[in-house]
């Protein structure tokens, strides 16, 4: 039995708790579903029409699924929508934690496709979740058509003192001391538009969970080489993980198949509200054909 990710029932309870309220702001009907994988049981959020074309959605790490998944529900009018809550973070999954060295994760998103069914789909991964759909992408091309990553982990990082300046430092400091000026101060280098929701479930999941510390590790061109689906990535100017100055060059040698690749202007590494409205439109159209080109 793997030890909890959260440091106590009650954090648990408290994150659960935000957890419901993430899927009431979806505003709309969703299905909850749980399907066995080598990781543990792993509970999906399925938004729109049944009978649409499939796309599976990974989400960020260290954030709750339904407020991921909200940032790009316009895709739901397509699109049968499944989100994946990632085993080992905070959500309704398995707390196991496939190690971010090995193969893992990848033959998680595998068994997930198995128990929902589906033989060959679109993939789209959020930050952590990208870079999982990355991972999936070398170790089992024949069952992704089309990738799209946003802010994608596994391609280039940036600078290790910002991060622990901008991100690692004021997170501690809210820690330990937890106020709201702290939390906005924690929030502000990942949040591009530091909204009430997300806000409150990351000073939560900060105060709460036993962070995941392990980013999935990067790729490499030979292990990508067997994937030919197209690949769409937008990176985000201002991103202190990922900063599309760093990310865009490296993706243009991993991906042969790269057709779209973007700066999102004045973003962080969350885009902003117009950069997801942006995304949603382009993203509809990339993702409504998942076996051409």
């Amino acid at each position: 039995m793997p030890r909890s990710i959260y440091k106590s029932r009650e954090d648990e309870a408290e994150v659960q708790a935000l957890y419901d309220e993430a899927l009431g702001c979806l505003g709309l009907p969703y299905e909850s579903l749980t399907v066995g994988t080598l990781a543990g049981d792993t509970h999906i959020i399925a938004v729109g029409p049944e009978d649409a074309l499939p796309v599976v959605f990974l989400p960020g790490g260290n954030f709750l699924n339904p407020t991921c998944l909200r940032w790009f529900l316009p895709l739901a009018a397509d699109h049968r929508v499944y989100a994946p809550d990632l085993v080992g973070q905070p959500g309704r999954s398995s707390q196991i934690r496939p190690s971010p060295k090995g193969d893992g994760h990848a033959r998680w998103v595998e068994d997930v496709l198995d128990g929902l069914g589906l033989r060959r789909v679109p993939l789209l991964g959020l930050s952590y979740g990208a870079g999982l759909a990355i991972r999936t992408l070398g170790y089992a091309p024949e069952r992704i058509s089309r990738a799209a990553l946003v802010s994608p982990a596994a391609v280039a990082a940036g600078p290790v003192p910002r991060m622990l300046v901008e991100v690692a430092l004021p997170m501690l400091l809210y820690r330990l001391r937890p106020t709201t000026e702290r939390l906005l101060r924690a929030a502000r280098p990942i949040l591009s538009e530091p909204e009430d929701v997300a806000v409150r479930q990351l000073g939560a999941i900060y105060r709460c969970a036993r962070l995941d510390a392990g980013l999935p590790r990067m790729a490499t061109e030979d292990e990508l080489r067997r994937f030919e689906g197209p690949v769409a990535l937008f990176a985000s100017e201002d991103d202190v993980f990922f900063p599309a100055r760093a990310v865009l060059p490296r993706a243009r040698e991993l991906f042969p198949n790269l057709v779209h690749a973007e700066c999102l202007a004045g973003c962080r590494h969350v885009p902003s509200e117009p950069a997801f409205g942006h995304l949603g439109e382009y993203l509809r159209a990339f993702l409504a054909n998942p076996d051409g080109d």
